[in-house]
């Protein structure tokens, strides 16, 4: 099929799945769940709706199993405004992309840090030895060449 179909329909779950946890969904396990991403199979059968959760361990459970109940009135809502033929069916999948860039981003202040002190170290430190290490002939010097 057409992937850029698979595509705009993808953003079209999006919308809709967004919509209706704002204003249908009335589950009070529902935490605050932003939805991130749908990806559609190319012969628009199955969609993954893509979701992040702000709050414990607890409340990102309490969101899935809230999110997975209402699959169900989601999914009839998803074929009614689209009007396929045939609804995809929609799972939810918690979008790890955040935690990725947070580790990430702890991974560069921790390199930061340890420039700056490295450049701290080297701030007062002078080579060993002799400024200068090569042998320089004096015009002078009897030992010439």
């Amino acid at each position: 099929m057409d992937s850029a179909r698979a595509r705009r329909l993808g953003e079209r779950i999006v919308h809709i799945v967004a919509e209706m946890l704002e204003r249908r969904i009335k589950d009070p396990r529902l935490g605050f769940v932003t939805i991130t991403d749908a990806k559609v199979t190319g012969d628009l059968r199955e969609a993954t709706v893509f979701y992040t959760v702000y709050g414990s361990a607890e409340e990102k459970a309490a969101s899935a199993e809230a999110l997975s109940s209402a699959t169900g009135v989601i999914r009839s809502e998803v074929g009614r405004q689209t009007g396929l033929k045939h609804t995809p069916s929609i799972a939810f999948k918690q979008d790890t992309v955040p935690d990725g860039a947070r580790t990430i981003e702890e991974l560069v202040a921790r390199a930061r840090q340890a420039d700056a002190d490295l450049a701290a170290t080297r701030a007062g430190a002078v080579h060993a030895g002799d400024p200068d290490p090569y042998r320089v002939v004096d015009e002078f010097d009897e030992e010439g060449p």
